[in-house]
C-alpha cells in the first residue's frame, strides 16, 4: 500500500512523464501575445516552458537563470567583469520574466501561483581585480509576486553601499524570506520539523518570522 508521500511522488513523476507534459517542453513557437526579443529567447523559452507546466499542474517549477561555468564565465558569478556579464542576462532574465507574469495574469493565473525571484548571495560594491565583484553574503535582492503577494512594496533597506543592512540589529533574514513562503503555501513554519542528528530542525530556525509587510 502506498503511502500519501509515495503517492504523490508517483503522480508527479506520471505528470511529468505525460504525452501533454512532454508536449508542453516544445518552444517551437510562442503564443502571438507574447513578444520575446532574440535576445532574451533564452530565458524566454524557460519561462514558456513553465507556464505550460503550471496549466498542467506542476506544483514547484526552477527557472534557473545564467550560463555555463566555462572561463572567461558569463553568469552572474562575475568575479571578472561585472557590466559585460550582467548586462545581458539581466535584460534577458527582466524580460522574460515580465512576459511569464503578463501571461500569466492573461489565463487567469498568477494568483494562484507564487513567483521568487532569488539568489544566494549578492555581489560586494568594492572591485575585485579591475572589473570583478566578489560575493557579498550581507545584503541581496528578492522580489516575489502573485499569490498572495502585496504588490508594490519594498521591505528592507542596505546601507549606502549596498554592503550590509542598514538596520543591522533587526535585519531581514533568510529565515524571514522561509517562513513567509511557508505561509502563503498555508503551512506554519513553526511546526515545520526535520529529524536532523537528534534535534527537530525547523527550516526557519528560532529566527524566523513571516515578513506582514508584504503579504496581501
Amino acid at each position: 500500500q502506498r503511502t500519501e508521500r509515495t503517492k504523490g511522488k508517483t503522480d508527479s513523476d506520471d505528470n511529468l512523464t505525460s504525452l501533454s507534459s512532454l508536449k508542453s517542453l516544445s518552444t517551437k513557437s510562442y503564443p502571438t501575445e507574447i513578444n520575446i526579443p532574440e535576445e532574451a529567447e533564452y530565458f524566454g523559452r524557460k519561462c514558456l516552458i513553465a507556464r505550460r507546466l503550471l496549466e498542467r499542474d506542476v506544483r514547484f517549477i526552477q527557472i534557473w537563470s545564467g550560463n555555463d561555468n566555462s572561463f572567461p564565465r558569463r553568469n552572474w558569478d562575475s568575479h571578472e567583469d561585472i557590466e559585460r556579464d550582467h548586462r545581458p542576462l539581466a535584460m534577458g532574465m527582466a524580460v522574460g520574466a515580465a512576459a511569464l507574469i503578463k501571461d500569466l495574469k492573461q489565463r487567469g493565473l498568477l494568483d494562484d501561483t507564487l513567483i521568487l525571484w532569488t539568489t544566494e548571495f549578492g555581489r560586494m560594491p568594492s572591485t575585485q581585480g579591475s572589473k570583478g565583484r566578489d560575493h557579498n553574503p550581507f545584503v541581496f535582492t528578492n522580489w516575489l509576486c502573485g499569490g498572495g503577494i502585496k504588490g508594490g512594496t519594498t521591505h528592507g533597506l542596505s546601507d549606502q553601499w549596498g554592503y550590509k543592512p542598514l538596520d543591522r540589529e533587526h535585519p531581514t533574514e533568510v529565515y524571514d524570506i522561509h517562513a513567509t513562503i511557508l505561509h502563503l503555501l498555508g503551512i506554519d513554519h513553526a511546526q515545520l520539523t526535520v529529524r536532523h542528528n537528534g534535534i527537530d530542525r525547523r527550516l526557519t530556525d528560532v529566527h524566523g518570522h513571516v515578513i506582514d509587510e508584504i503579504v496581501a
